[in-house]
């Protein structure tokens, strides 16, 4: 393992009791979470081939070298097929053993949902502990909501049948679709008890294998419709309790609905008993093109995955660092089988577009300057700029970004000792000193052309 390699995540991550817009460690200071994510960094999944495995090694030392520190740790709950393609695509390993007798939809043994498969859980704490000796931070998440229901009206596409809840695919008589809906969206409510009670022992069983870890968080699920809210509050709250007699706590998150008009709302996230949140791009919160100042009411990790599903920019980076939130990329490190059909995501579906270098270099950098910045007395302050984009700490240190670069107006406090000026390029990663400045405010253009970064901070 390279030096740059070599970096222990420090934990566990606990809401910071003074700037609460990020998290932070024992010692106190703030800790920024910005990186990628890939659909297979957990499972080897979604390939008709049986023999594809996904490189972790190889992945988390690439995550290294971007200088990330956070990825999701995707969870599928399907043995077989997705919503994507019409392919029998796979998925493995999962939570549940296959004993049998009779066979499932897939054609291999039923599952005992009594019967924990112990590797699935020595896997995912393998993964975690690797990610945490580079630095990185890893939210297990538990659950998928694209595993449970149809999001194609081609039933061929449907991960149901593939489901260990499907009535036809396991040897306890459990039904998570009783209505027979043909979709299992049933089991991500409250609905039924006795999927509930499984749900609850898995979920306990990822905690024990993970308790002790520092680098850890946990995420309910991905992208579930609005009837899984109090579902999703049932299993934060186990979590919480779970862990409040075990040696260490670590933050639970809620993700939105992406998409759709029955998907789950932001107001139901911020309302949530989550620790942090990914929010969607919705009327009013614009977190794609403009997103909102994070009042400081959870964590935000905005993510690309329920703003665009695949897709982003370079100044979306910069304008959520700016604006307090903590910006994550869905990223196709390793390509999803079967997206290149789809209109607006073909084109992109492969790690070396050079759209991703960018984002990627813009998430870098952000890091870094989050590690230069006292970020735990950092807020953002739009009316401070003239961009409208102002992470600062009145009278200390102002962290601007300009989206079109070009004449920048910063308004701060007088300080006789003066502030050091500094321009920075994410496009070009150019950094040009300015003239050290002592006035009630500044006005400059951005020495070269495209969008800007303005740092300016107080000489000690």
């Amino acid at each position: 393992m390279s030096e740059s390699n070599d970096k222990q995540a420090l934990g566990p991550l606990r809401v910071h009791p003074d700037n609460p817009r990020y998290f932070c460690g024992p010692d106190g200071r703030a800790v920024y979470l910005t990186g990628s994510h890939t659909w297979g960094n957990m499972q080897d999944q979604l390939s008709p081939d049986p023999d594809v495995t996904f490189d972790y090694d190889a992945y988390l030392d690439w995550m290294a070298d971007q200088g990330f520190t956070f990825m999701r740790g995707w969870a599928w709950e399907q043995a077989a097929w997705d919503n994507h393609t019409t392919e029998k695509l796979l998925v493995r390993p999962l939570p549940y053993q296959r004993t049998g007798p009779g066979t499932a939809l897939d054609g291999g043994p039923r599952f005992d949902l009594t019967l924990l498969n112990e590797a699935y859980f020595e896997r995912l704490r393998s993964r975690v502990l690797q990610a945490g000796k580079r630095g990185i931070y890893v939210s297990l998440m538990l659950f998928e909501g694209f595993s449970v229901d149809n999001r194609n009206p081609d039933y061929s596409r449907n991960p149901w049948p593939g489901h260990p809840f499907h009535r036809e695919n396991n040897v306890n008589g459990i039904d998570g679709d009783p209505h027979e809906t043909g979709e299992g969206r049933a089991v991500h409510t409250l609905a039924l008890p006795e999927v509930t009670a499984i749900q609850e022992a898995y979920v306990r069983r990822v905690v024990d294998a993970v308790n002790d870890l520092d680098n850890v968080l946990f995420e309910i699920g991905n992208e579930h419709y609005a009837d899984s809210a109090a579902w999703q509050a049932h299993l934060i709250d186990l979590i919480h309790q779970y862990e409040a007699s075990k040696a260490k706590q670590h933050p639970v998150g809620m993700t939105s609905g992406g998409g759709g008009s029955d998907a789950l709302e932001n107001h139901v996230l911020f309302e949530s008993p989550a620790d942090w949140i990914s929010p969607r791009h919705e009327p009013g919160e614009p977190y794609r093109d403009d997103p909102p100042a994070n009042d400081g009411r959870k964590v935000i990790l905005t993510d690309t995955d329920h703003l665009w599903g695949l897709g982003a920019t370079q100044g979306w980076v910069w304008k959520s660092f700016v604006r307090g939130l903590n910006p994550i990329l869905m990223d196709p490190y390793e390509p999803l089988h079967g997206l290149d059909a789809f209109p607006n995501w073909g084109a992109i579906n492969r790690c070396d577009h050079p759209l991703w270098a960018t984002v990627r270099r813009s998430m870098s950098y952000t890091a870094e300057y989050a590690r230069r910045i006292d970020l735990a007395h950092m807020s953002p302050v739009p009316e401070l700029s003239s961009t409208g984009y102002c992470l600062a700490h009145p009278g200390h240190a102002y962290l601007v970004y300009a989206p079109d670069g070009g004449l920048v107006r910063l308004a701060f406090e007088p300080s006789a000792a003066g502030y050091e000026v500094e321009w920075f390029s994410p496009t070009t990663g150019q950094v040009v000193s300015g003239e050290q400045i002592a006035g009630k405010g500044y006005l400059s253009g951005a020495p070269f052309a495209g969008d800007a970064v303005l740092y300016v901070w107080r000489v000690t």
